[in-house]
């Protein structure tokens, strides 16, 4: 569970509420006023504002992206991130094995692989493809699947935008009717401050709708592809030097190079104390 996405929100929303609800008074100090969370409701506002944004969602984008949106919730909420250090210890081992019995022998170990780009690349240098054309491979299909995550990602984006313009809409045409009302009777001046505030709940509702629901989903996307995208350099650059034959132990010093200081443990290396020997001495 993404404990860091829900403390924010439910945070947000609590600070809201109690923004809502509180008054303070210089004679009597803090005052806290639950009727008051009614002022802030109103269905008309929430239909035009909520129904209008998921409706031009929905026309904006095909049925294939739509269907995926359960599945960025479920990445949004998911606490399992890609680990670079798991891919580095792999991609050392498959070096060591591939030092010791040849390319061929990696072959039962890309079938050993759960992730399918991982075991695509190594299938590509037992095939004894051209390096070359082993790393464009490899590459367009990150590039690929970071387009894919942008458009996932740009949708939420596009909802964002869309929000608070149907806020305004709202607001307009709560405005409107105030005004028109105004016009008929002469009596609606005493009304025009309830009025008002009905038609500024929409706008309200829109940046509700476009900060604290579509922009951190939008965010956190973004996120999740850069660590997908990182962990995929790193076996691409593994795979490319266990191509070539280089020695364990720096290919993991250079792979190591495209985590954080702080995140490469303290042998250096990142790798168990003791381990960086034995590769050298392979």
């Amino acid at each position: 569970m993404n404990l860091t996405y829900i403390i924010g929100v439910v945070a947000a929303v609590a600070v809201m509420l109690f923004g809502m609800v509180s008054k303070i008074d210089p004679t009597v100090g803090l005052q806290i006023t639950f009727g008051n969370l009614k002022n802030f409701l109103d269905p008309a506002s929430i239909l035009i504002t909520i129904g209008c944004t998921f409706a031009i969602v929905v026309a904006s984008f095909p049925a294939s992206k739509l269907k995926a949106m359960p599945k960025h919730f479920g990445i949004l909420l998911n606490t399992k991130r890609f680990n670079p250090r798991q891919y580095i210890e792999q991609l050392v081992e498959l070096a060591q094995v591939a030092r010791k019995n040849g390319l061929l022998s990696l072959e039962e170990k890309a079938g050993e692989q759960t992730d399918p780009f991982f075991k695509q690349a190594i299938m590509l240098i037992v095939d004894a493809n051209d390096p070359d054309r082993v790393r464009a491979i490899l590459e367009n299909d990150i590039e690929c699947m970071s387009a894919r995550h942008e458009d996932a990602a740009g949708m939420y984006d596009k909802a964002s935008s869309i929000a608070p313009a149907f806020g305004m809409v709202g607001t307009l045409v709560g405005l409107i009717n105030m005004l028109k009302g105004m016009s008929l009777d002469s009596g609606g001046a005493s009304s025009l401050g309830s009025d008002m505030g009905t038609a500024l709940i929409t706008t309200l509702y829109g940046c509700i709708l476009a900060h604290m629901l579509f922009g951190p989903i939008a965010t956190i996307l973004r996120n999740r592809d850069s660590e997908e995208v990182l962990c995929k350099m790193i076996i691409v650059e593994g795979i490319m030097s266990i191509q070539s034959g280089e020695n364990p132990k720096f290919l993991e010093e250079k792979l190591m190079t495209y985590m954080a200081q702080k995140q490469r443990g303290n042998d250096g290396g990142g790798g168990k104390k003791g381990k960086g020997k034995k590769n050298e001495e392979e």
